[in-house]
């Protein structure tokens, strides 16, 4: 069974213990706990220190949160994994948690089998980004290279009407029902029933799935 090393990073005790624990328990991997962090600061002198396979990161921490330590920390951090544990589902978050370097981004109201739907993703060299149920995408350069009919293709690829892109792309904005509804002059139940079609046609169930869709189409 492979070995990682791994730093986990969380302001909250109960929850690194817990994280610990389910862990300990992956069937895939032995996860070796080289170093333990409850603030920014901290993390940022264990990874100067340590040279973990896998970081397991929260964003929300005191000292210096955690997309600031992904920043600062890209020299230490550039062969690692960094999964980024989190209970924001803001658009923006997540696409600034894979603008500065996270492999996989995860809620933490996640299952025990999502988390290690996770790990064997990011381990395995994906990018893995989900809500409540993953969306498993591998990461190829050349599915970020933007095609000149690119929405056409995606329109087509997914069968989604110009109304529906246009609502997608909105949601990678951050909007919110409400907002979009004001935004295009329609109400907002007509945004939800959209919302859900999109979700349906994409296949994923969750505004964290549909940014990485977008953002691996160069919608965003």
């Amino acid at each position: 069974m492979r070995t990682i090393n791994v730093i986990v990073a969380d302001d909250h005790r109960i929850f690194l213990e817990g994280l610990k624990i389910l862990l300990n328990s992956s069937p895939d991997y032995k996860f070796r706990i080289i170093g333990e962090a409850e603030n920014g600061i901290d993390l940022m002198q264990i990874i100067q220190k340590a040279t973990p396979d896998l970081l397991l990161l929260d964003l929300n921490m005191p000292g210096m949160d955690g997309l600031t330590v992904l920043k600062e920390a890209k020299y230490w951090l550039r062969n690692t994994k960094v999964i980024v544990l989190s209970m924001y589902e803001d658009p923006k978050v997540i696409r600034s948690s894979l603008k500065y370097g996270a492999n996989g981004y995860l809620q933490k109201n996640c299952s025990k089998r999502d988390l290690n739907a996770l790990l064997r993703s990011v381990l395995e060299s994906n990018i893995f980004f989900g809500g409540g149920q993953p969306q498993v995408v591998s990461h190829k350069e050349d599915d970020l290279v933007p095609e000149v009919d690119f929405e056409d293709r995606f329109l087509k690829k997914y069968n989604l009407t110009k109304r529906e892109f246009e609502i997608l792309r909105l949601i990678t904005k951050a909007m919110n029902n409400k907002q979009i509804a004001h935004e295009l002059f329609i109400s907002d139940q007509t945004v939800s029933v959209h919302r859900k079609n999109i979700m349906r046609k994409l296949g994923v169930n969750s505004a964290a799935a549909l940014v990485k869709i977008a953002y691996d189409s160069s919608l965003i």
